[in-house]
Parts: C-alpha cells; structure tokens; sequence
C-alpha cells in the first residue's frame, strides 16, 4: 500500500460455511469502519440486528458499550478506517465479527490495491456466491443443522424449520441483483454532498 492507493479489492468468506458464502468487493481505503460494517451488511444480505467488531491481531474495532463492565472496550469503529487497520496492523486478513451469539467470522482478504482511482461508485460488489444463512439460526453449527432438516422430508425437525427460516430457501442461489443495489445504495448515501453556490 502507497500513499497514492485509494481503494481495494477484498474477498469476504463466511468461516465454517457450506456451500461456501463468498462476496467480492472493491472499497474505499479510506472508508470507516462502522461504514464497512453496513457494507458487508448489504452485501451478504444480513438485517444489521447484532452487535459486531473487526478485529486484526490483538486490535479490536466496533462500536464501545458505556454500560460494558468486562473491562473489553474495543476501538470505536465510527473514528477508524479501513486504511488504520492496515497502517497500524500491516494485515493482510482481517476478521468481522457479526452477531456475538451466532459468532458468524467474515474472513476479508485484501486482495488489490487501486491507485489514483476515482472512489465514486464505491463500495461496489464484484461476485457473489451463496446464500446468507438465516438470522438467529445458530452459527455455523446451527446453519449445518438446518439444512440438513430442511433437505430431509423424513427429518424430524423438517417441517418445524422449513416453517420457522425464509420460504424455499436455497443456500446455493443469491440474489446478485439485489444485493448490488443495496451496495450501490450505500454509496449514493455516502456521496460527498456540493454547497449550493448563490447566483447573483
């Protein structure tokens, strides 16, 4: 990374998951944390209903509890961006945290670097494979659970989760197109807005 990058390709793959849960991105470098947060949010198609943190080594990043008595306060990730981690850190794998219970580990890999490129447009989702398990399913385990009962009739919980998760869920088939639109959304919301000049 130079002074002169300005954005970066990452590669975002839900640990512990089959199929495999993959999206593909190009980013802003310097894009806040509580921003990429929402980012991966739109991208994976998750409902923002959880607590979450990056972390990269022994640094932590989310969003500080005032009422948090453990002592474990992280970084607030509303003042950081994607470009401290990397300054600070030098990592080239950082991990986001979603959802303390269901413990679901994105492991983002930066992959390119940008140079002297416009960051309008950004973030922009390039690829994406594999459906978002539901919410509040239970992590990794839980997920593996699931889909076994509802790929089984006989499954004794067949009908019980086939009721409870999304309606024909298909872990295999993503709604690109939907998920690109939000991702584009966000980078509507996030344009740098113009002063109004005064005509004379």
């Amino acid at each position: 990374m130079s002074l002169n990058t300005t954005a970066v390709r990452i590669k975002v793959t839900l640990k512990d998951v089959k199929p495999e849960v993959m999206r593909r991105l190009v980013v802003p470098l310097t894009l806040r944390l509580d921003r990429l947060h929402l980012t991966l949010q739109e991208a994976f198609g998750w409902t923002n209903s959880h607590l979450f943190e990056f972390f990269a080594g022994e640094v932590r990043w989310g969003i500080p509890d005032p009422h948090n008595d453990y002592g474990h306060q992280p970084m607030d990730a509303r003042k950081a961006r994607l470009c401290d981690i990397v300054r600070e850190t030098g990592a080239k794998t950082i991990h986001y945290l979603y959802d303390f219970g269901d413990s679901w580990d994105h492991v983002i890999k930066l992959e390119k670097w940008f140079e002297n490129t416009t960051t309008e447009g950004l973030p922009f989702l390039l690829e994406a494979a594999g459906r978002c398990p539901p919410e509040d399913v239970g992590g990794a385990p839980g997920y593996a659970e699931y889909l076994e009962a509802i790929g089984d009739p006989t499954h004794p919980e067949h009908e019980h989760m086939r009721l409870w998760g999304p309606e024909r869920f298909d872990p295999n088939v993503v709604d690109r197109k939907a998920l690109e639109a939000a991702v584009n959304a966000l980078s509507d919301t996030w344009k740098p807005r113009r002063r109004a000049t005064r005509t004379k």
